[in-house]
């Protein structure tokens, strides 16, 4: 199936000027991958999606815009500028023929249609590619037209939507379509400095300079399933004499894996997923009028289980809590609630994003953008897991990777001036030879400046157990709470006390925890608030714990939204500078050590006197002789 699905890519691919194109009147028959008859499918008619292997069949750019937009609100705009030719520096004349007759079958005038939309009620600048027309290229007028898009968009001040396919690039317009590629930067890089997002959703094929130029520096890229994405992934598989599996090398599931891309979505989800951003995006940072009262904190947590969270391919976020949850009491700490437990009961709308656009997506951190009550917010944490996934998670131990997926996630909100709240829930940063080798110090280290320097306010939250400098990479925040029965640990306990008794047999070593309490951590200055628990732990009570977690995330949050944002970093910097300079643990041993000293000066004053006295009595005369 690959192997065919591959030698059809490529026929689309080839330069070939005479190669049949496909137009509206057009149907197939067969799916391209399984061939199910796809004729009587509903689900093929509306979205061309096999209903049988799901493959996504080619839309054209018109097809991809009515399928999310709000019906009747696309106004198209720079539709005038047109092709006249294909610039060329040789002999050889342009091929006029051959765009009349593309212009003719596709009904476009250009490979790219731009304009201006609603998606779900959210204005935004929208721009689609048509692979039907030069397999959509980035040829001069298609470059001139997504500079334009761009730059109306900054200057109206509106997020770009992107849908792109693409297979190959004009060689007979030489330099000046590659020369494409640096105007488009140039209005993605404008896009972006005044605060603006762009989602880029790559459909079946997207290659070429499209590919490196337009897909990549999006701040979100949602592929469609299976579809075939890279620079020039077919030369690789042409040149190399061994074989190479596509399916593995080259589909969105295999960048997925490697973290290029943040989510794999199924085109019939893609436009409640835009929606839910959108409206992410365009919320500003004003108070919301929240409720203190538990009453109206478990209505708020009841409606949010009914709207359910975004998570892969649309599916909703469910951890794998053992079967016995609500039968059998369960006090251990590992099967205390999870951050992505939290985040199902407590959070609205999650969008989970993955990857670090380098290497890979670490599952033991996750990340997103959601709603708390009415804020939009940033959202990661550290994730353990459960019975069934806390191995795949590697019990909550961050790879590099996983840190590089958390500064990815910190860079766009702090771009769209959210507020972000990260929950800590680690035993540490994971330690091993392909960790060193991926830079975990140096991923660490900037995790933890991209925290003291965020522009919106920050709550970090000690839901379990934060270890060590894996978990001060997410902690460093304006406000920093700590669940009644979390602890901080310094270090791993056995290695701590080998480190400490390497004199003794590792028998004998004496293996005491070395944590803190959260009672411990406020004296010392490092927490702010301590957030109760159930009386019989949060193990025993998920639902009741995360009440009582997001009360109290919102009512900081509302206190730190009433702030001038400008003065955060600065005020965080002073929070930090104090630890360990003044505290009331500081104040308390100086205390303790003046009153020792102060008692220890009366204790020898008072002896002093009383050997005075006692020399007096022996020095006087004895009367009697």
């Amino acid at each position: 199936m690959v192997r065919k699905l591959t030698e059809r890519l490529m026929s689309f691919l080839s330069d070939q000027s005479e190669a049949p194109l496909l137009t509206d009147e057009d149907e197939i028959e067969y799916c391209l991958s399984c061939s199910h008859k796809l004729i009587e499918s509903e689900l093929y008619q509306i979205y061309r999606v096999c209903p049988s292997c799901r493959f996504h069949h080619n839309l054209t750019a018109r097809e991809h815009i009515d399928a999310i937009i709000d019906e009747g609100s696309f106004r198209e705009f720079n539709k005038a500028i047109i092709s006249t030719g294909s610039l060329s520096f040789s002999s050889r004349p342009p091929q006029r023929k051959k765009l009349a007759r593309e212009q003719r079958l596709t009904g476009l005038t250009e490979a790219v249609v731009t304009g201006k939309c609603l998606i779900g009620g959210q204005a935004a600048i929208i721009l689609s590619l048509d692979f039907r027309f030069v397999s959509g290229s980035l040829g001069g007028i298609v470059g001139e037209k997504v500079a334009l898009a761009f730059e109306r968009a900054t200057r109206t001040k509106l997020p770009v939507i992107a849908f792109i396919t693409s297979g190959r690039t004009i060689v007979k317009e030489n330099i000046m379509s590659t020369m494409q590629m640096a105007k488009v930067t140039f209005a993605i890089n404008d896009l972006a400095s005044k605060g603006l997002p762009y989602v880029a959703i790559l459909g079946n094929p997207t290659t070429g300079h499209i590919y490196s130029s337009l897909a990549r520096p999006a701040d979100i890229i949602i592929a469609e399933p299976q579809a075939l994405l890279g620079l020039a992934p077919l030369k690789g598989q042409l040149s190399d004499q061994d074989h190479i599996d596509v399916n593995n090398t080259y589909t969105s599931s295999a960048y997925m894996s490697r973290g290029m891309v943040d989510r794999i979505e199924d085109r019939e989800n893609i436009r409640n997923l835009l929606s839910v951003f959108l409206r992410i995006a365009s919320s500003t940072m004003r108070p919301k009028r929240t409720s203190n009262s538990k009453k109206d904190n478990i209505a708020e947590l009841s409606q949010s289980n009914q709207a359910g969270h975004l998570g892969l391919n649309g599916q909703t976020l469910e951890e794998l809590w053992p079967q016995s949850w609500n039968a059998v009491g369960i006090s251990r700490s590992s099967d205390r609630p999870t951050s992505l437990d939290h985040i199902k009961r407590g959070f609205t709308n999650f969008i989970e994003l993955h990857g670090d656009r380098l290497y890979g997506d670490d599952p033991s951190i996750v990340a997103g953008l959601g709603f708390i009550g009415n804020n939009a917010i940033g959202i990661i944490g550290h994730e353990k897991g459960h019975e069934l996934t806390a191995w795949q998670r590697r019990g909550g131990r961050t790879m590099p990777e996983g840190y590089r997926k958390a500064q990815r996630l910190m860079s766009l909100a702090g771009k769209l001036r959210l507020p972000l709240i990260t929950l800590i829930d680690t035993p540490g940063p994971y330690y091993g030879r392909e960790s060193e080798e991926r830079g975990i110090g140096d991923s660490i280290a900037s995790t933890m400046s991209l925290m003291a320097q965020y522009p919106a306010p920050t709550i970090a939250a000690v839901i379990g157990e934060g270890g060590s400098e894996g978990a001060l990479a997410l902690g460093i925040a304006d406000r920093v709470m700590m669940l009644e029965n979390a602890r901080y640990s310094i270090t791993i306990p056995v290695s701590a006390a080998e480190t400490l008794h390497s004199d003794l047999p590792k028998e004998e070593i004496y293996t005491e925890p070395l944590t803190l309490t959260a009672r411990e951590c406020r004296e010392l200055g490092i927490i702010d608030v301590i957030i109760r628990e159930p009386v019989d732990g949060a193990g025993r009570h998920p639902d009741e714990a995360s009440v009582y977690l997001t009360g109290g995330l919102q009512h900081e949050l509302n206190i730190l939204l009433k702030r001038n944002s400008y003065r955060l970093p600065r005020n965080r910097y002073r929070k930090y500078r104090k630890i360990g300079e003044y505290s009331s643990y500081f104040k308390i041993a100086v205390a303790a050590e003046a009153s020792q000293l102060q008692g220890f000066v009366t204790r020898g004053v008072r002896l002093m006197r009383k050997r005075r006295r006692a020399g007096k009595i022996s020095q006087k005369p004895d009367k009697s002789s």
